[in-house]
């Protein structure tokens, strides 16, 4: 049965908004395949660098589209409609996927539907890859921490959020990147801090947690404590203390995330909690959630770690509730670094 007479609807998905070329395929909330392509080439210089990114998307778009199609078996012809990452991210980079999904929808006829990346984090949490998968009750709270981005979410439906927080400055994966450069650990720096961490004491070092008003975060004043800290130690004595610095610095980045997020559920009377993006396979931060969870009676969402990263498969998930809300994008839809929602 062609997939345009079922009830689910197949969905491509292409992400780009970053060093991350990847597409997926759903059928319904179905995941059917989810090809990621990693660029190794920004390591060496402790950051992405946004021209090579886009240079990296040009030769992946084309072999991780067929891979996508081909893994999930399935033909241009059936695909119901086309989601694409329009932002927020690097401009050459999204320029990449969104050319290159306006191109497939002339060629083959299939509309396009538009995806806010960050929402796509959000909405990752209603991909089905077993069909026993636990999705959040609407209304729910989320921890976004993805990239330059920490915000507390009010989802209340897959189409309808509001942002009640956010950073005024670094956001928390910025700060676990910039704080392990401190230290002489590679990029990206967040899963090592992560790695050391957990052999250490995480109550060796105290440094600063700022508090700004309302649901808001800033982690700049706790990377300058940090950077002051250790620019007084020996390289030695840093060297011995690693596991240390880094579990400290990661419990203090985790108190930091929840002391709001904790407010943000007593004030709005919410007990559906979820957290999304890169930051949220942080060991430290899942524990975290799990254990406030179990005090505070919230029912706590965490993604699998496949689907904290950039990835195409929650482009698709998006675009899926788009689509059957009857949107679709225009030939006209440009890339933008910063979307307003």
């Amino acid at each position: 049965m062609n997939a345009k007479s079922t009830k689910n609807p197949l969905i491509l998905g292409i992400e780009s908004s970053c060093d991350d070329t990847s597409a997926a395929v759903l059928r319904g909330r179905r995941l059917l395949s989810n090809v990621i392509a990693s660029q190794q080439v920004h390591v060496k210089y402790g950051g992405v660098i946004p021209e090579l990114a886009s240079r990296a998307h040009q030769q992946n778009i084309v072999p991780v589209v067929d891979a996508a199609l081909r893994e999930a078996g399935i033909g241009m012809g059936e695909l119901d409609a086309i989601a694409f990452t329009r932002g927020p991210g690097l401009l050459g980079s999204l320029l990449v996927g969104v050319s290159f999904a306006k191109g497939l929808s002339l060629a083959h006829g299939v509309p396009l539907v538009e995806v806010n990346h960050l929402e796509g984090h959000i909405l990752s949490h209603f991909i089905e890859t077993s069909g026993d998968e636990d999705h959040p009750d609407f209304p729910f709270l989320c921890l976004l921490v993805s990239g330059g981005h920490s915000q507390i979410v009010l989802v209340r439906s897959p189409l309808d959020m509001e942002i009640i927080g956010t950073t005024i400055d670094d956001a928390a994966g910025e700060a676990f990147d910039k704080c392990a450069k401190i230290l002489g650990l590679p990029y990206p720096g967040g899963p090592h801090i992560d790695r050391l961490a957990q052999g250490g004491n995480s109550h060796a070092f105290d440094f600063a947690q700022p508090r700004v008003g309302g649901f808001d975060y800033s982690f700049s004043g706790l990377k300058t404590s940090f950077l002051y800290t250790v620019r007084d130690m020996s390289p030695g004595f840093v060297a011995d203390h690693l596991a240390d610095l880094c579990a400290s610095l990661q419990r203090a980045i985790v108190e930091t995330l929840l002391y709001k997020l904790i407010r943000a559920a007593k004030e709005l009377g919410v007990s559906e909690i979820a957290a999304a993006g890169g930051v949220s396979a942080n060991s430290g931060l899942r524990d975290a959630l799990v254990a406030e969870g179990a005090r505070r009676g919230w029912r706590v969402y965490l993604p699998p770690l496949r689907f904290t990263t950039d990835n195409a498969a929650m482009i698709a998930a998006a675009g899926l509730f788009a689509f059957e809300a009857g949107r679709r994008s225009t030939l006209d839809a440009v890339p933008v670094t910063r979307l307003a929602k």
